[in-house]
């Protein structure tokens, strides 16, 4: 009887093993055919590729032929054309074509028309590629009679330009994604650039004038640097330069809140319908869609063009902390309306013009381009200005940690090694178990 339930209880014992090894197979193959997860901190998107996909075509069949394109929701490129024939181009290329009315050309000449009327404080329009667009919005601090008169120039221009009120008011977020200070307010810390000689901060150009002094967040004695160049009105781009010419270990992270970073790889441009995050030393990390590219912001203190217009929130302090995906830094805060308890618009500089503009390169990238961003964790305040904390290890986690993730292959291979061990224990048991029959028997014959 005793002999019955051993065999049952091992037999039992290697089924489990078996279908162990069966189930974390499984597992291992469902993980290594999705992408691994990033850092907690890390966000990612898969709209990269589709946006330089959609931009070469764009490109390459010129303004007259197409309107612009975007990222749809399952992350595909899509080129709006005027024709079939161009439509087919685009198919054959592997993206969605959209028939519309209006050539890019003729919605930058809409937008030409625009700028050239009086200016209105308080406005904006941007290039609405998916409704084939150029819509205009005005905030509250707009009077009727200038709303109107610039509805009468809209309609002069067509039907392709869209009148629409807005609640707050378009505003510079002066006062990143850590805090600097100066007289004229608080702002964030956008990218740690270079010129190959000395460090910088690229900053947004409304928060201070050529010559201002920033202080790092706390008691305000510990001097970050000096704004030497930035331009503003026009482009919203500013370079601080440090104190002691260097940004220190750690300048290729920008903060995201709980002591962590992403690293930053390289620039690019985003397309419109790309997710996208934001990072401010009031609200924090925020993410979102960039709505529409080369937007006019008409500010009290004067005009900015070709901005980057988004649905990601911010607040005053915000101002010139990063915009970036994937490892891939797009640009800096500038303005925009709303908060983020109600949302709003956020518009941002956008990088590459900036950096082209002042001569600088990111701190630890040789050459910019759209290479795949890779992301990681720093400790506390290792993405700060002048910051000299290292990352530490692969993603700032723990080995146990990451073989436990169920989107990892870890569980997995967690399984299989236990059922390994369980199947390799019930073979040894058994053998064991004859061994020690076989010894009785033998001795029991010789006894």
């Amino acid at each position: 009887m005793r002999h019955a339930r051993r065999r049952i209880v091992r037999r039992v014992a290697r089924l489990a093993a078996v279908g162990g090894l069966l189930a974390g197979s499984a597992m291992v193959a469902h993980a290594g055919a999705s992408e691994p997860p990033g850092a907690s901190a890390a966000p990612r998107t898969l709209a990269r590729t589709a946006s330089g996909a959609g931009a070469g075509l764009v490109s390459r069949l010129g303004t007259d032929r197409t309107a612009g394109h975007w990222v749809d929701s399952d992350g595909r490129p899509v080129v709006a054309v005027t024709d079939e024939r161009t439509a087919e181009a685009v198919r054959r290329a592997g993206a969605t074509a959209k028939r519309v009315r209006h050539s890019m050309s003729e919605l930058r000449s809409a937008t030409a028309t625009l700028r050239a009327a009086p200016r209105v404080s308080g406005t904006a329009w941007a290039l609405d590629y998916r409704s084939n667009e150029v819509v205009v919005r005005g905030d509250r601090t707009v009077s009727g009679s200038d709303w109107s008169r610039l509805t009468g120039v809209a309609e002069g221009i067509g039907g392709f330009v869209r009148m629409e009120r807005t609640e707050g008011a378009f505003t510079t977020r002066l006062n990143g994604a850590e805090p600097i200070l100066s007289t004229a307010g608080r702002c964030s810390a956008g990218f740690n650039v270079t010129d190959g000689t000395s460090d910088f901060i690229l900053t947004a150009g409304h928060c201070g004038p050529t010559g201002s002094v920033w202080f790092g967040d706390g008691p305000g004695d510990r001097q970050v640097g000096r704004t030497v160049a930035g331009s503003f009105p026009g482009d919203d781009f500013s370079l601080v330069e440090y104190a002691n010419g260097k940004a220190g270990d750690g300048a290729d992270l920008v903060a995201v809140g709980d002591g962590k970073g992403v690293r930053i790889t390289g620039t690019g441009e985003p397309a419109v319908g790309q997710r996208v995050f934001r990072s401010g030393s009031t609200s924090g990390l925020r993410d979102g869609r960039v709505t529409a590219l080369d937007a006019t912001v008409n500010y009290p203190e004067g005009t900015v063009t070709g901005l980057i217009e988004t649905d990601v929130c911010a607040e005053p302090g915000d101002s010139g902390g990063p915009m970036f995906s994937e490892g891939i830094a797009l640009g800096v805060t500038s303005g925009g309306s709303g908060d983020c308890d109600k949302g709003g618009t956020t518009f941002f500089q956008p990088l590459p013009e900036a950096m082209k503009s002042l001569g600088v390169r990111l701190v630890g990238s040789g050459q910019q381009d759209d290479a795949a961003g890779t992301s990681a964790t720093a400790p506390p305040g290792a993405a700060a200005p002048g910051a000299s904390a290292p990352v530490t290890g692969v993603e700032g986690s723990t080995l146990l940690a990451r073989l436990t993730d169920r989107r990892n292959v870890g569980p997995g291979l967690l399984i299989v090694a236990g059922s390994l061990v369980a199947l390799v224990a019930t073979r040894w048991i058994r053998a064991e178990q004859d061994r020690k029959a076989y010894q009785r028997h033998y001795s029991a014959t010789w006894g």
